[in-house]
């Protein structure tokens, strides 16, 4: 036990999980597993993430950091589907769905900080970026969009463009603050 708890907390020094690189394909296997695995490859997806929470500093701190953002993500999208702009095929919103808000909330202020840094760029991002890939998750047969592709579009480029600069206006001062904790 005492050599695992070591082998940890050598990881834990290289600081992956703030390494762009490391998050950028942390965060893109998550992705691959949840909407291309869906339930099949739900503890996959779980692992992903458990491997994320054992990497970080705090495990707690970061659950709290990121608490906020998969809220959010998971009401916007269970909000949609209650409307009708998603299928799900008879849940509001699937557990993979869950786990992928748990590993984008975790990529906002890592990976794809670099998106935030610009209201005009995260809300390009957000309006174009993101639509893209709920069709791309459509192509996969992850979700249905049943209503016209153009309805469709607008409605999520319009949530999207705001909804992304909010999420980094949430996610990064968290984040200045806990680096801010951290060097006291």
């Amino acid at each position: 036990m005492d050599t695992l708890i070591a082998s940890l907390n050598r990881l834990r020094a290289l600081g992956l999980t703030e390494r762009t690189w490391f998050n950028a394909i942390w965060f893109q296997s998550t992705w691959f597993f949840c909407v291309l695995g869906r339930e099949t490859w739900l503890p996959a997806a779980l692992t992903m993430v458990g491997m994320h929470f054992l990497l970080v500093d705090s495990a707690r701190r970061e659950l709290k950091r990121l608490a906020p953002l998969i809220a959010i993500g998971i009401v916007v999208d269970s909000l949609l589907s209650a409307v009708g702009i998603f299928d799900f095929g008879g849940v509001l919103i699937p557990s993979w769905l869950c786990v992928l808000w748990i590993a984008f909330a975790a990529a906002i202020p890592r990976a794809l900080a670099v998106f935030g840094r610009h209201p005009i760029i995260a809300a390009l991002v957000g309006g174009i970026g993101v639509p893209f890939n709920y069709a791309a998750g459509a192509q996969f047969g992850a979700v249905t969009l049943p209503l016209d592709p153009l309805i469709t579009g607008a409605i999520l480029v319009s949530v999207w463009t705001v909804l992304l600069p909010a999420l980094y206006w949430i996610a990064l001062p968290t984040t200045r603050r806990s680096s801010h904790e951290a060097t006291r």
